[in-house]
């Protein structure tokens, strides 16, 4: 049988009536086994004080597999491993959970293959204290949750704690959809499933239930209820953003399930060095509402900066919107006071013609215009020549001076690589890393505003949005193998910290924001941050070349350097012993005692 993370791609790719989700039980029709009953067998190790799992109906998994032999196929999907996989979590107890099957059902299941036959490991040696790897465990709870759903559908109930008892789905609905808004995904799952399971052609149910689904980080479920919800209802909203998210997230689910490249990279060349200039929030001007495109075109916002630009190994820029000629937004209700960006298509050429190799499209505007114009912008920057990053698992790979340099893009959402999702953020820049010499990490997080000069300890929040623990993020990634860390989104300049030697921006601040920017005081102020790393990625020198915004938004140089003495004033108040020394030319050099991990933040 196949590797349990090519089920899961095959699983994505299928059409999705060859797909059922079991942890519905909605179909009898198929072999195939998804991990969409994962939901469903979680529940019930968290929800069984004792430790066991009560499966009264598995006599009904033959058919629910479709023919009496088909239960063979819960032996390569790790049947045997299942009690060494899923333990009793809710007591923190090693006690494996044992599955208890009734009389007569264990007989119609094969024996078990031998230890060296079962799901093999994946990734990192597996943990003493913890379960399979990530792809055996969604093999066997996959397997479990397809047993369990396999009772489900002969008893029309739960034949275990974790799910509702199915009665009426307008009941279900709502109890589900007020579980969800409480940010209580378990018992959203369970309602929602049995709404699903009492009426299945109910597209609301599906719709909640592929959101409850996506808050547990199982998208592989929320793609099989999205799917299916564009079958019975192809004009929700949002719909085919939310496709898109789920097949990004569960394809990168998959891709981190595989083991981590190991080959060694050949040497760099003696004495390369990578020279890095980089840039916060561009938006050159946008067609909604009418009225804020620069009357000299998108490239007289940034002409008198372009040499600066363009002075560089590689350029960075964090394109805040989508370069589109089309697409509708559902983000505002009126247009005037709309803050939803859509340059034109054709100022791709400008960002060309000023030297950026390579952009963030990981932000709050990339998707405001939906997937049509999130496409397109895609489409304009691959015929350009500029890299890209932002979706989730995207990495924009550059190679200069005999370098491969990989950027990897975060913001506080899960239709981009999600800078809240830690797990995920590390493992993919350290896949990154073993692929690439040199790791850049973007990261579009923190609070906006005037008020938002400080990096604080602890978590951002801003108008309801949870924007990141920037300080455990940035050390995080740096502690994964990235060797730069630049951030923008508050649309001010921040601080800047050493930590492992590894420079962090905190935020780079208004570089080039037309027309729809507050550019008063400290929200006026940007800068290119020029950084030369070598062969190794380790620093070698830095400074801020400061800029400012007049007018409506043109950026020049400013030689009065007003961003370097507020981020100076900045690193000293918020990073008193790891911050940067930053010199009254901008010039930037670590501290002379050691940046360790125990360095003490204020």
């Amino acid at each position: 049988m196949a590797p349990p993370s090519v089920l899961l791609m095959l699983a994505l790719a299928a059409p999705a009536a060859s797909v059922p989700n079991f942890s519905t039980a909605e179909s009898s029709s198929t072999a195939r086994l998804t991990a969409a009953g994962m939901a469903s067998v979680r529940s019930v190790i968290r929800d069984t004080s004792a430790g066991r799992i009560e499966v009264a109906g598995l006599a009904s998994v033959r058919g629910a597999t479709g023919k009496p032999g088909g239960t063979r196929q819960l032996d390569a999907a790790g049947l045997a491993s299942v009690t060494a996989a899923t333990r009793n979590r809710s007591s923190g107890s090693e006690t494996p959970v044992s599955v208890r099957m009734p009389a007569g059902v264990a007989e119609s299941i094969p024996t078990p293959p031998p230890e060296s036959n079962t799901v093999p490991a994946t990734g990192a040696a597996q943990s003493q204290t913890e379960s399979l790897s990530e792809a055996g465990r969604i093999a066997v709870e996959a397997s479990v949750g397809a047993l369990r759903a396999a009772a489900l559908a002969m008893h029309g109930k739960a034949g275990a704690s974790g799910l509702a008892t199915v009665g009426n789905p307008d009941e279900h609905y709502a109890r589900g959809v007020a579980a969800l808004q409480s940010k209580d995904s378990r018992t959203a799952i369970a309602e929602l499933s049995a709404c699903v399971q009492a009426a299945p052609s109910r597209a609301d149910c599906r719709w909640e239930l592929g959101w409850a689904h996506s808050v547990e980080g199982r998208w592989a479920d929320s793609l099989t209820q999205w799917t299916q919800v564009r079958a019975l209802n192809p004009n929700q909203p949002d719909l085919e953003g939310a496709l898109t998210q789920a097949r990004n997230q569960a394809a990168l689910q998959a891709k981190l399930a595989q083991p981590v490249d190991s080959t060694p990279r050949p040497p760099p060349p003696p004495g390369a060095k990578l020279r890095i200039r980089a840039a916060g929030d561009l938006m050159l001007g946008t067609t909604v509402p009418e009225g804020y495109l620069p009357p000299e075109g998108g490239g007289s916002v940034i002409a008198a900066v372009r040499p600066l630009l363009e002075d560089a190994d590689l350029t960075f820029v964090n394109l805040e919107g989508p370069l589109c000629d089309t697409g509708k937004t559902t983000k505002c209700r009126s247009p005037a006071n709309c803050y939803a960006f859509r340059s034109p298509t054709s100022f791709g050429d400008y960002l060309k013609e000023a030297g950026v190799d390579v952009v963030s499209t990981a932000n709050n505007h990339s998707g405001d215009f939906g997937e049509e114009c999130r496409r397109a912008t895609e489409s304009t920057l691959d015929a350009l020549g500029i890299a890209w990053s932002g979706p989730p698992g995207s990495v924009a790979t550059v190679e200069r001076n005999g370098l491969k340099i990989g950027l990897v893009a975060f913001h506080t959402s899960a239709g981009c690589n999600h800078l809240n999702n830690l797990p995920t953020a590390t493992a993919l820049v350290k896949q990154t890393a073993a692929t690439h010499d040199i790791v850049i990490v973007s990261f579009h997080g923190g609070a906006e505003g005037g008020k938002a000069l400080h990096v604080p300890a602890g978590r951002e929040m801003f108008f309801g949005e949870d924007r990141g623990d920037l300080r455990v993020f940035t050390h995080a990634v740096v502690d994964a193998g990235a060797h730069l860390v630049l951030g923008h989104g508050p649309h001010v300049a921040r601080a800047m910290e050493f930590y492992q030697g590894r420079l962090i921006a905190y935020s780079m601040g208004n570089f080039a924001t037309y027309g729809r920017f507050n550019l008063k005081g400290p929200q006026g102020l940007g800068m290119i941050l020029e950084v030369e790393l070598d062969s190794r990625g380790g620093f070698s020198n830095g400074r801020i070349l400061p800029t400012k915004q007049i007018g409506e938004g043109i950026t020049q140089p400013d030689p009065a350097a007003n961003v370097v003495s507020l981020v100076r004033k900045l690193t000293t108040e918020d990073f008193p012993d790891t911050g940067a020394r930053i010199a009254d030319d901008g010039r930037l050099s670590p501290r002379k005692s050691p940046v360790t991990a125990s360095s003490t933040a204020p």
